[in-house]
């Protein structure tokens, strides 16, 4: 590694995105809980006692008495074994982060491709992307290279590591189908591992290969399908950036909207809009070329992971698809290039998904078009979209659906900074439904019934307090809707059970599902893959 320092400041930056978790965590009531527990066991014990010489009273006078409840008692014993580990967990949250850190599952990416290292991750709570490219100009001895791909724990250990380099010392790194090794020191690469001067110098540290959780797999993939998409490019300089995040860290937001507005006229700069105070920010001087447009955003609280890297930085490209949907901030550092992607949810749930969803082509693409385009990349595997569509025979929407497919399934990914698609394996196969685990059930029927039509809302209003009314039916009658500033349900009515029973706890019921989707902007899907292709990719 010729310069080790800017790595350093990226790859922690990088870390930053992995531990990143911003989901509510409601007070500590345990004080509380415990008061509670004890009253409810002296409760339980007098049921418990009084339950007990009753049932001697009738066993006595029973012939044949009832075997134990082997079932209930399984029960008991499997809700007591949740609710302790649920404890821990939030135990170690609180007290030893450290610990907890390592049986979290972050696990980056790592991809050795012929010009360029890539560095991928996916943040504690799923809604955040990274990836990190090191150009090969940035190492001096470059060795025994294959292209491939790997995944590690980014644990407190090899962050630990990585504050160790120093302009001073040499840095390198090997990588293999099985993990990463860093090692560190002045003058003795070569020297035996056990050697006593090595080990004084930095010594090394390796991180093995780890399996990859389905829901991680499942948001990353969804995020790496939007990233495939055509995306409006708006350049901010590194002053727009710091005014960004002065800004932000200096105010917090106390109600919604909480957005950034993106507001673009061609010939002109884009204009940065914070919500809900309409502070006005500059890109900088770069004028904006193409259609008019205004995208509101979310998930700025993420950007705070940039600060480290401001005094790095060249300017950043912030690649938009639409409101509501992600977004991709890509930080330009010399031979370093740091891809930010916000997923707009704290939480990979159902208002995440239903919203990706909607970027999906209309269609499935064939099994043996889906080959043809994989072939294609074996000649290289980087290219940019004109090249692969003049080397293949299919029309451009199949290939654009293709590489769309393709890239859910963990085959392609679209490097940004190099504005080309490259072939990178998550597994060695592609992944299956079965590993991405099952969809939220509600969320899948609600899909079913906006898709056959049984949604219909009979009002839409906005009331004077900003707020958003809807009131219509989605195989049941009687449905509202109160939407926030930001697309969230704030209340809803239905007389379903699951709405009943849990309200908006787990999420919104199938019913509101339909009807939100029906009437919000973002669930309009073009409905034939020509009209999917001219809406987003040409």
């Amino acid at each position: 590694l010729k310069d080790p320092l800017p790595f350093r400041e990226a790859i922690s930056a990088l870390h930053d995105i992995v531990i990143s978790d911003l989901r509510y965590v409601p007070k500590d009531k345990s004080a509380l809980e415990e008061h509670q527990k004890r009253i409810a066991q002296r409760e339980t014990a007098i049921r418990q006692g009084a339950a007990t010489a009753r049932r001697e009273e009738l066993r006595a006078e029973s012939l044949d008495p009832m075997p134990e409840g082997l079932e209930a008692e399984h029960r008991i014993a499997r809700d007591k074994y949740w609710r302790a580990r649920q404890r821990y967990s939030d135990h170690l949250i609180r007290n030893d982060q450290s610990l907890w850190r390592k049986l979290m599952p972050c696990d980056p990416v790592i991809t050795v491709a012929e010009d360029s290292l890539l560095f991928e991750c996916f943040s504690a709570d799923e809604s955040s992307y990274g990836c990190l490219t090191a150009s090969r100009d940035l190492f001096d001895d470059v060795t025994d290279v294959a292209p491939g791909t790997t995944n590690v724990d980014y644990s407190w250990n090899l962050y630990d590591h990585f504050q160790g380099l120093r302009s001073y010392r040499q840095t390198r790194f090997q990588l293999d189908p099985t993990g990463f090794e860093v090692a560190t020191n002045e003058t003795l690469l070569d020297a035996p591992l056990e050697n006593s001067a090595y080990q004084a110098f930095g010594g090394q540290h390796r991180e093995e290969k780890i399996d990859l959780p389905s829901t991680w797999l499942r948001g990353f993939m969804q995020l790496q399908s939007a990233m495939v998409m055509p995306m409006k490019r708006v350049r901010i300089d590194r002053s727009g950036v710091y005014n960004l995040l002065a800004f932000l860290t200096r105010s917090r937001a106390k109600k919604s909207p909480r957005a950034i507005r993106f507001q673009m006229e061609p010939g002109k700069v884009p204009q940065m809009v914070l919500e809900p105070w309409e502070q006005v920010i500059s890109t900088g001087t770069v004028a904006y070329e193409g259609i008019a447009d205004v995208i509101r955003i979310w998930g700025r609280d993420r950007l705070q992971v940039l600060r480290r890297l401001l005094p790095l930085i060249d300017y950043v490209d912030v690649y938009l698809i639409g409101t509501g949907m992600p977004s991709f901030w890509v930080a330009h550092m010399g031979d370093l290039q740091l891809v930010l992607g916000l997923s707009g949810w704290t939480t990979n749930d159902w208002s995440g998904s239903s919203a990706i969803s909607q970027l999906m082509p209309p269609m499935h693409v064939a099994e043996n078009e889906l080959v043809e385009i994989a072939a294609a990349f074996r000649a290289d595997a980087s290219m940019t979209f004109e090249r692969l569509a003049g080397g293949l025979s299919m029309p451009r929407p199949k290939i654009a659906a293709g590489l769309n497919t393709l890239a859910h399934l963990g085959q392609v990914i679209h490097d940004l900074p190099a504005q080309t698609y490259r072939w990178r394996q998550v597994m060695p196969e592609p992944v299956t439904s079965e590993q991405f685990g099952p969809e939220d059930p509600e969320t899948a029927a609600a899909h079913e019934i906006e898709k056959s039509g049984r949604a219909k809302a009979t009002r839409d209003e906005t009331l004077p307090s900003g707020l958003r009314l809807i009131e219509g039916k989605a195989d049941r009658d009687g449905l509202e809707i109160l939407l926030d500033g930001d697309g969230r349900i704030l209340k809803a009515k239905c007389s379903c059970s699951h709405h009943f029973k849990y309200g908006l706890r787990k999420g919104p019921c199938r019913h509101l599902q339909a009807l939100r989707n029906k009437v919000i902007s973002t669930s309009t899907q073009p409905a034939t893959l020509e009209r999917w292709y001219q809406q987003y990719w040409n």
